[in-house]
């Protein structure tokens, strides 16, 4: 299994520098990995440091908390497709969704649309952490009745993060043209692999390194 075509290669630490975006380029391009994950106000930047290689350049809405207006998000959105992401996680708001009123899918339906408008991915974080297994999969298919592209299980600010059964869960429950991915706490190749075969089309790490050149156990 080439485990580096699965991992976006993550780094939304607040104390990160104009360095450390450089060397997180740097590295996708080595290892060859699916995309890199920066902080909005390092987008521009790094689209810079990855142009002319295949690597695609993610970026976060309404993070980690998702309960910023829908035009706050929408704007974040436009900024970062005009500063040249290919792809934002943007973070449902687990606020409206679990008061259960309709604003929550209408904010996926505009987010999705604008994404879509200008041929970009959106993946939409439910943090899975804060959720029980029915919600899990009312988010889903909000999202999938959205038209949202992948459902992203963490931001990695929640207590917990990827489970093997949420990623389970999840693919049960949403359409095969929508995508999953694995997010938060993901350390290891052994984690990696088993949420790639529960269903897993991406992994979001910060140890994606460390994935890749582990050998693998027997």
């Amino acid at each position: 299994m080439n485990i580096a075509s699965y991992i976006e290669h993550t780094n939304l630490n607040p104390t990160l520098t104009d360095q450390s975006i450089d060397q997180l380029v740097a590295e996708a391009r080595v290892h060859s990995f699916l995309g890199v994950c920066v902080p909005p106000f390092w987008v521009k930047r790094a689209q810079r440091e990855i142009s002319g290689s295949n690597v695609l350049l993610i970026t976060v809405a309404g993070f980690p908390l998702g309960y910023s207006m829908t035009e706050t998000k929408l704007d974040e959105i436009k900024r970062a497709i005009d500063n040249g992401a290919d792809e934002v996680d943007m973070v449902l708001n687990i606020s409206a969704f679990k008061t259960g009123i309709p604003w929550t899918k209408i904010e996926l339906a505009k987010c999705s649309k604008l994404m879509h408008d200008n041929q970009k991915i959106l993946k939409v974080i439910i943090e899975t952490a804060y959720l029980s297994d029915s919600e899990i999969v009312n988010a889903c298919k909000l999202c999938s009745d959205s038209g949202v592209d992948f459902v992203k299980t963490s931001t990695g600010f929640a207590p917990s993060g990827a489970k093997v059964e949420h990623i389970k869960l999840m693919r049960q429950w949403l359409p095969s043209n929508v995508g999953i991915k694995a997010s938060g706490g993901i350390k290891t190749r052994e984690q990696a692999i088993q949420l790639i075969e529960a269903g897993a089309d991406r992994i979001g790490t910060s140890s994606g390194i460390s994935i890749v050149t582990s050998t693998p156990q027997s």
